[in-house]
């Protein structure tokens, strides 16, 4: 009886481990992972599994982690606004908000040179491919948009935004208009805010982009033939262009001007972007949100990035 009574025992006790331990399938994965094998990891890894999403990245310098932050959440558009100041562009939403560390270069063109020398390696692979992969590992094929607000002169500032994309120009990885035809790579760069439309007009080859005033497309005025090569993206301030504040219900005309710009953008191939969103209370920002998908809209322009990307 004794015997039986210590074998039972004994019989519980490794069933007891082997349940705790788990399926082999687990203990052989939890063993790869933590051996480093080589098996368990390749080149482009960096963004594996991030979904890009059309979420424009308001203020994206406001974050801790600028830029990494945003391609962690699969946010496939971000803005820097820059301030020239002796030959170095400065990044920060107001003059107060600028240190000496921060810039376009440290915070967006050096870790973008790194993120795509990643995700493009140099190797017996790689050695015939023709095609740049973009930062989502996923998507390749999606660019990355860059927004450049430019705070000082324009005119002035333009050439130093220029050459501080020359490292991304030199390896290819702007998307670039020449000779009359678009060609999407890793990066497409759009300026706003103070950017010059004319010198912008004038670049030929073109790498630099403008942002157009999405109310204002198919207004003769302006002497301007907007369509991608000029303007991939054309944007315009909500309360300006619609006034809606989310809460009741939207009015025929605040929907007819929405839609109207929308559709007025996509004619000419152009993405349209509503920036200064009501942020508060949040069932009226969930309203909007909803609004402009179903409206088409092709950038949700945004401050709480979680909350966009999990919307």
């Amino acid at each position: 009886m004794f015997g039986a009574m210590l074998l039972s025992s004994i019989v519980l006790s490794l069933l007891l481990s082997v349940a705790a331990q788990g399926p082999s399938i687990d203990r052989q994965i939890a063993f790869l992972v933590n051996s480093s094998s080589p098996q368990i990891n390749y080149p482009t890894d960096f963004t594996q599994n991030i979904v890009p999403k059309p979420i424009h990245s308001h203020n994206d310098y406001w974050r801790q982690v600028p830029l990494l932050t945003a391609l962690s959440l699969g946010v496939a558009s971000v803005e820097a606004d820059v301030w020239l100041f002796n030959g170095t562009l400065f990044v920060g939403h107001e003059l107060a908000a600028l240190t000496p560390n921060r810039t376009f270069s440290s915070l967006y063109v050096e870790p973008l040179m790194q993120i795509l020398a990643m995700q493009n390696p140099k190797d017996d692979f790689t050695v015939n491919q023709t095609g740049i992969n973009g930062v989502f590992d996923m998507a390749g094929s999606i660019p990355l948009q860059l927004l450049v607000d430019i705070k000082t002169d324009g005119v002035e500032t333009l050439p130093f935004v220029q050459a501080q994309l020359e490292p991304l120009r030199a390896r290819g990885y702007l998307t670039t208009f020449t000779n009359g035809t678009l060609r999407e790579s890793a990066i497409t760069v759009v300026g706003t805010g103070n950017t010059p439309l004319d010198p912008v007009k004038a670049l030929e080859p073109r790498d630099f982009f403008f942002d157009a005033p999405l109310n204002q497309l198919t207004d003769p005025s302006l002497n301007t033939t907007w369509g991608p090569g000029l303007s991939p993206l054309a944007s315009v301030d909500w309360n300006i262009a619609v006034g809606w504040s989310g809460i009741g219900n939207i009015s025929a005309t605040q929907l007819g001007n929405l839609t109207q710009f929308v559709n007025d953008a996509h004619s000419l191939g152009i993405r349209a972007r509503y920036w200064d969103l009501p942020g508060w209370p949040i069932s009226a920002r969930t309203a909007i949100w909803e609004t402009l998908i179903l409206s088409g809209v092709d950038w949700l322009n945004a401050d709480d990035l979680e909350a966009a990307a999990n919307f």
